[in-house]
């Protein structure tokens, strides 16, 4: 069994198994990050209704992959799990897991940061902004 689970998804995200797949005896910390969409208002006063996400499937699952290599270099992972939707994402529903099983709860930490924060840079999925007046909005990363 892989150490790692690395997935696009076009269907809700599978917390609790992800949660069950990092569980590890050597295990002192999981860090567990989850990315929902919000509620906001836009700037003409229209309310979010849900984020619409896309992805180039086939390069965003390697460079999942290559994200997962790249922490295993820099933290001591025993198990990780990053898993990102695709299509509508409605209010207060995840659109992106991290799961970190590690040693101590530091490591766990600072990895699932890193990991969260270099996917949104790096990865090839694109976010929409669905708003009340029935328009959308692509969300540029900064």
């Amino acid at each position: 069994m892989s150490e790692d689970w690395c997935e696009i998804l076009a269907t809700d995200l599978p917390t609790a198994k992800a949660v069950a797949f990092v569980q590890d005896d050597r295990a002192g910390g999981i860090g567990i990050f989850l990315g929902t969409t919000r509620a906001e208002t836009s700037p003409t006063g229209q309310s979010l209704l849900a984020l619409d996400y896309e992805a180039y499937g086939d390069m965003a699952a390697r460079q999942l992959t290559d994200l997962a290599a790249e922490a295993r270099l820099r933290w001591p992972i025993l198990k990780l799990v990053i898993l990102h939707r695709t299509g509508r994402v409605p209010l207060a529903h995840p659109s992106v897991l991290i799961a970190v099983s590690t040693p101590h709860r530091a490591e766990s930490f600072d990895a699932s940061r890193w990991l969260i924060d270099t996917l949104k840079a790096d990865v090839a999925i694109w976010k929409k902004e669905i708003w009340s007046g029935g328009h959308g909005t692509w969300v540029h990363p900064d």
